[in-house]
């Protein structure tokens, strides 16, 4: 194991569901990071395909990298919770079982939050294909971000997330089916108010046909959810919040 650079850890939260053919590539891309004191917690939740046992087989080379399987299958938003719950760093940082990081990702952000002293920050990223080939899309970033903007619009790629927490007060997301990294950042957000966008792509988030936040119908349904029973708007306020999320998506949101 490569000595860590210094005392500040970063606790990687990263579910996995049946996500045998691109797992390795992701623990290889946090393997692969110029900054090293991190510790990489897999919530496995019952898979079939074999993901469990192929981040096992890394958890035994690296002890960073810890594996947890839950009881019965129960969604990303309760894998994050664990992985949460479990974290031990001062900072928490978000990549799911099939998206990648470029190699400097974490010590450019770490940095950009030390240099400009926030507590919250995303970055650009960019898509890829089942096979990594770039699908020339590229996300923008907002300088800075609070809970109102986030509300009206998800700036957020989850895969580029990083921000400092209260190891004695840590922060939980709503149960949702979709959109539950987004209902989790909302109530970061809450309590987390410099929150800053950083200009530089240092992310790979994958595209597969199959996957179920490609499911708009749910997406939407999910959302005015989140905005109902969860940040109590009301039915008007939660559909002008889900125009202006499609609006911004459509008119500013990639390159």
């Amino acid at each position: 194991m490569n000595t860590p650079r210094n005392d500040i850890e970063i606790s990687i939260i990263t579910p996995n569901y049946n996500c045998s053919r691109f797992i390795a590539q992701t623990i290889e891309s946090v393997l692969a990071q110029t900054y090293q004191n991190w510790e990489m917690l897999i919530i496995d939740d019952c898979s079939t395909d074999g993901s469990y046992e192929i981040a096992l087989e890394y958890a035994k080379k690296d002890s960073r990298i810890k594996v947890y399987r839950m009881e019965h299958n129960s969604g990303a938003a309760l894998c994050r919770n664990k992985a949460i719950e479990l974290s031990q760093g001062q900072y928490l940082a978000f990549l799911d079982s099939d998206d990648l990081w470029l190699p400097e990702k974490l010590e450019k952000q770490l940095n950009f939050m030390q240099e400009n002293d926030c507590d919250f920050s995303f970055t650009e990223y960019e898509h890829i294909d089942i096979y990594n080939n770039p699908l020339n899309k590229r996300t923008s970033v907002i300088k800075r971000l609070s809970y109102r903007k986030l509300l009206s619009h998800n700036f957020l790629g989850c895969l580029t997330v990083m921000y400092r927490q209260d190891l004695n007060n840590k922060i939980y997301g709503p149960i949702v089916k979709v959109n539950n990294d987004y209902a989790l950042f909302l109530q970061v957000l809450k309590k987390i108010k410099n929150a800053n966008g950083y200009s530089e792509c240092l992310s790979q988030y994958r595209i597969r046909k199959n996957s179920i936040s490609k499911n708009n119908k749910e997406k939407i349904i999910s959302f005015m959810k989140i905005m109902i029973q969860i940040e109590h708007k009301s039915f008007f306020m939660a559909l002008l919040y889900l125009i202006s999320n499609r609006l911004i998506k459509i008119m500013w949101k990639y390159k």
